[in-house]
């Protein structure tokens, strides 16, 4: 089986995890869930899929140490400081700046696991509001899949260690020292919301001003994850901002969110425009003008005629000229005196073209004429060249009214026009040249068409990659507590175990009697300080000998039936008495004790000698 297949017993078993807990992994990529799901069962010592599903089922209790590992709850204050310092900098203030003084300020954290990203959050927003405003102003809302997570972020408990990445002048601002806790500010507190909230499953928080979705995204499959977004988009103000994790790029989703700043990955949405916001009004009722605003309205409508680019000649149906624009006056000398006359009395009407004509077809087909390119040669000027559009002029009804002729400068359109042609001909000399080329050109083109879907298909899979390194890394960072954790517990029982040897040592240098260990091979493992001073050798000179070969004043050889005999089960203390020289060369009497070593089942067969030396009595 590839990576790529599904595995069945994998798939059964997360069926049962949704119909059972209501918790569903469909749109998780399976890798990583995979993984974490493996990290469990090697826990609870269980090698397949199918078999951890009977656990399951035998053990309800483990519904919740598994939802624990496949929910990695791994975030922090200020997780990523520059990206949050971009965002206190550049993005709250532009929020804010799109807000009146009293409107409310709405922020979603989503994933938010125990409640550090949401709390972050409420100290940014309260440095830039204020604690007054940020109280009757905003509301965060911080959601969570885990109930545990969502229960610890109400709490607002939080250990010393946990607080140590905030900077210490806003911890001694919005934190309350308590015993072996933190907690937030209460007051602030209040504007927290936690819930339980599933981003696959739940409707959207709405109407948000920013949305923060940091590390999430990246444990859903492509699918899930376009789904996921388009949420968001609907859930954010069109002046709304996303603000997610380092290895989430949302590149494939432009038409949604786009980048404010890629490399602290905040996007803000793009708008949809609506049908209905395209609707226009399509007609406006208005009282009647007076005398003055008509006169108004017909000098508005004489300036908009006036300065319009062409030149505009009106005539009306009888032949008469009605308006003249300001660019016609200055094109062909044209006055406000002509106004009235007759257009065939003009030279208007037949130079620089025959218009007389043009009009009368124009009345007569009640359709627009075009002449193009008309060359007109001005004494002071070099030669123009006009388009001239005669246009018919009609009521609602269709009668005729006259007709508009405008004049548009074509002169550089001709004059590229003709350069065009020239170059034409240029064209047509390199145009085997390049008929040549576009051979090779269409065979590169298709090879780097062919490059270009390898390269999608690689930045695909190293975006995968990228998000899945990203995801180990936060399994690694969860086991990586845990580690701290057990460190900590080992390092505990550690001191204990240095404290009970000190508490064995301080009791065995008590003792007024030479004292040795021997394991069941007689070789001595411990030799005390007694010891040494009796015969004159250091522990370290014996330790892990064989107590028989000792080359000491003590006849070791007269104690070997005596020792051999504590080593049989059930036997009791026994006490000889032999002649011994000290370290000192002094001929002494020494007792020998010889006793079980009892209460150690893994060193069975174990005996304590006691050695002493025997003073005289007195008399």
């Amino acid at each position: 089986m590839s990576p790529a297949d599904p595995d069945p017993a994998f798939e059964v078993l997360l069926d049962h995890l949704n119909r059972a807990r209501g918790f569903d992994f469909t749109g998780y990529k399976r890798p990583s869930l995979m993984r974490l799901m493996k990290k469990r069962m090697q826990k609870v010592e269980v090698s397949g899929f199918s078999e951890y599903l009977d656990y399951l089922e035998v053990h309800p209790q483990e519904f919740d140490q598994l939802f624990n590992t496949l929910l990695l709850n791994v975030t922090a204050f200020f997780r990523d400081k520059s990206a949050w310092d971009y965002l206190s900098a550049h993005i709250i203030p532009r929020i804010l700046a799109t807000k009146s003084a009293d409107d409310p300020i709405r922020v979603w954290s989503a994933g938010c696991g125990s409640g550090k990203e949401a709390y972050t959050l409420a100290i940014a927003l309260a440095e830039a509001l204020g604690a007054e405003a940020f109280r009757t102003r905003v509301k965060i809302y911080a959601t969570d899949l885990d109930d545990e997570a969502v229960a610890e972020g109400r709490s607002a408990l939080y250990t010393e260690k946990d607080v140590q990445p905030i900077p210490p002048e806003l911890r001694s601002k919005y934190f309350e020292p308590q015993v072996a806790h933190y907690a937030f500010r209460s007051d602030l507190r209040r504007a927290v919301i936690f819930g339980r909230h599933d981003l696959v499953q739940d409707a959207p928080i709405s109407r948000l001003d920013l949305l923060v979705c940091r590390n999430t995204l990246m444990y859903f499959n492509a699918e899930t994850q376009a789904r996921i977004l388009s949420r968001f988009h609907f859930a954010l103000n069109n002046t709304g901002f996303l603000f997610v994790g380092k290895a989430e790029m949302l590149l494939s989703y432009a038409s949604l969110f786009a980048p404010v700043n890629l490399k602290h990955r905040v996007f803000a949405k793009v708008p949809q425009v609506s049908m209905r916001d395209r609707l226009l009004l399509m007609a406006q009722n208005s009282p009647l003008q007076t005398g003055s605003q008509q006169e108004a309205q017909m000098r508005l409508r004489e300036e908009a005629f006036d300065t319009l680019q062409s030149a505009h000649l009106v005539v009306d149906s009888r032949g008469l000229l009605a308006m003249v624009s300001r660019q016609a006056r200055a094109l062909f000398g044209l006055t406000f005196k002509d106004l009235g006359r007759p257009l065939q009395d003009l030279e208007i009407s037949y130079r620089p073209v025959e218009l007389r004509s043009k009009l009368q077809q124009v009345y007569a087909e009640r359709r627009p004429i075009l002449v193009s390119d008309v060359e007109v040669v001005f004494p002071e000027r070099n030669i123009v060249y006009l388009d001239v559009t005669v246009t018919p002029l009609l009521e609602g009804s269709g009668a005729l009214l006259g007709a508009r002729i405008s004049f548009t400068d074509v002169t550089r359109y001709n004059h590229l026009q003709q350069e065009l042609l020239n170059s034409q001909e240029e064209l047509e000399t390199a145009y085997q040249e390049l008929q040549a080329s576009n051979e090779e050109l269409e065979t590169t083109n298709e090879e780097l068409q062919s490059t270009n879907e390898e390269l999608e298909t690689t930045n695909e899979e190293l975006q995968s990659t990228n998000e899945e390194l990203e995801t180990i890394n936060e399994e690694l960072h969860s086991t990586n507590q845990e580690l701290e954790t057990i460190n900590e517990e080992l390092r505990q029982r550690t001191d204990e175990l240095n404290q009970v040897n000190r508490f064995l040592e301080a009791i065995l240098a008590s003792f007024r009697v030479g004292i040795a260990v021997l394991d069941d091979k007689l070789s001595i493992h411990l030799w005390n300080d007694q010891a040494e001073d009796l015969w004159g050798v250091r522990a370290e000179e014996v330790q892990g000998h064989f107590f028989l070969n000792l080359d000491v004043g003590l006849p070791v050889e007269q104690l070997k039936d005596t020792i051999r005999s504590c080593q049989v089960a059930g036997a009791h203390y026994q006490e000889v008495v032999v002649d011994a020289v000290n370290r000192r060369g002094k001929s002494i009497r020494c007792r020998v004790g010889c006793t079980p070593l009892l209460g150690t089942p893994r060193a069975p067969f174990w005996v304590i000698v006691l050695m002493e030396e025997l003073t005289d009595s007195p008399a």
